[in-house]
């Protein structure tokens, strides 16, 4: 099988993943982990859980974190479309407080590797996808943390958003849950000492 090509991102830690694909006119077949190519490409991780979601267009899930429990993320569009964005948050990091983001889709079949240390979500971009990712470490609820979707101090520029009124370009409205619209800014963890 032909060998994963490995991006490092300009931000360390975050890496982009582009698999090898075979297609014919039967479809198409590809590894979507293979841990010898990540060894090779200085990520030595062990996974412990998988992970799906669906979201309708609009929905936006982030900017999620563990304090005691970080979690690394290999994650992927199985169908759709979404902007996916990982936040670095690393104490003493030159890049903290600094974000990347790219388009996951079922036709780009890129992948996006986040290393423990970054917060982390995701814009459906498309009428519906379904979403995947690998992790580190086990879900822990009690140790979920978060960072607002739209702090001025990080400025994602979340594409299709008409600035951060909570609309989408073609008029959509975002879809984000109560917690989720109640994280805290980064200024504000960095005062309590949840990122440091």
């Amino acid at each position: 099988m032909g060998k994963m090509n490995i991006i490092a991102c300009p931000i360390d830690g975050l890496y982009v993943i582009e698999p090898h694909v075979f297609q014919d006119e039967r479809g198409y077949f590809y590894e979507t982990y293979n841990e010898r190519d990540m060894i090779a490409a200085g990520l030595d991780m062990h996974f412990v859980q998988d992970n799906e979601s669906m979201s309708a267009k609009g929905v936006l899930r982030g900017l999620h974190f563990q304090l005691r429990h970080p979690q690394g993320k290999l994650v992927r569009a199985l169908q759709g479309r979404v902007y996916d964005v990982a936040v670095d948050i690393r104490p003493g990091s030159p890049t903290y407080g600094r974000y990347y983001g790219l388009e996951l889709s079922a036709e780009n079949k890129r992948q996006f590797y986040i290393s423990p240390g970054f917060a982390h979500g995701y814009l459906t971009l498309s009428a519906r996808a379904v979403f995947a990712y690998k992790v580190t470490d086990f879900y822990h609820p009690e140790d979920e943390a978060g960072i607002a979707w739209n702090d001025p101090q990080i400025g994602i520029a979340w594409p299709e958003i008409a600035g951060n009124e909570g609309i989408m370009a073609d008029g959509t409205p975002l879809l984000i849950n109560a917690r989720d619209q109640k994280w805290p800014r980064l200024q504000q963890l960095q005062r309590e000492g949840d990122c440091e």
